[in-house]
């Protein structure tokens, strides 16, 4: 492969090794991911980000912690090939606003209701048709198959650190609260959006499986999975500060 020939300049045999032998991982990897995503996001750009990851697992990888080298690179790839899709930011800032917007107006909703806000009571608030309302939620979805990984993803752009990578304890704790208010909320969801999220993120099913699944099509599920999201960012409010408009 092309990326392995780029990058495979290691001193260490050993590391030479590990490197040639999980090249396999990082395609894995960045053709699991890619079929998420738009398709502006090119596969190659991935992989390449991805043998980065893998280079640099095979530098700091100390077998004494316990965790797998398989495991350990699988972390790095992967947020290897998340920190190249964040840089190169191909989710519009108007969907940033718009998926925002609808979030505040399912949080009031809820509020004032005390329960789950519909989707009719969504769209009127915000003066939109449901076919409006249901696109946003399509893009919703389109960008924000990351959630489950970081608050920062679901944050806008720009709210994580130097060089978008944890730097300390302090960032390591914060990531296991966000996990765990995630499953609280994921768990509060109405029931066809929390079956969707355990369909797509626990068993990966893709959009078409689910549908099949629920006897619904293809494009109502992602309507779905934006509601849930969108809901779930309503909820964990605290998790992601709001940033001035531009």
């Amino acid at each position: 492969m092309n990326g392995y020939a780029m990058y495979a300049s290691i001193d260490s045999s050993e590391q030479h090794e590990l490197v040639e032998k999980h090249v396999q991982l990082v395609k894995r990897i960045a053709y699991h991911l890619v079929s998420r995503l738009p398709p502006s996001v090119q596969v190659q750009d991935l992989i390449q980000s991805g043998m980065i990851g893998l280079l640099e697992a095979s530098k700091n990888y100390n077998p004494s912690q316990g965790a797998s080298f398989e495991t350990y690179a699988g972390i790095r790839i992967r947020g290897a090939m998340l920190d190249e899709i964040r840089r190169s930011d191909w989710t519009p800032r108007s969907v940033h606003r718009k998926v925002r917007m609808v979030s505040e107006a399912v949080r009031a909703i809820e509020n004032e209701k005390g329960r789950d806000a519909r989707d009719h009571e969504v769209a009127e608030v915000l003066d939109l048709s449901l076919e409006e309302y249901h696109k946003i939620l399509q893009d919703a979805a389109g960008c924000r198959v990351f959630s489950f990984d970081d608050p920062v993803v679901m944050a806008d752009e720009g709210d994580r650190g130097p060089g978008g990578a944890e730097t300390g304890p302090l960032e390591a704790l914060q990531k296991e609260d966000f996990q765990a208010a995630l499953a609280k909320a994921v768990a509060s969801l109405p029931e066809r959006e929390c079956m969707v999220m355990s369909l797509y993120y626990d068993e990966e099913l893709n959009l078409r499986e689910i549908g099949e699944v629920l006897g619904v099509s293809e494009s109502r599920v992602c309507q779905i999975h934006g509601q849930a999201l969108v809901r779930l960012r309503a909820r964990m409010v605290e998790w992601f500060p709001r940033k001035t408009e531009e």
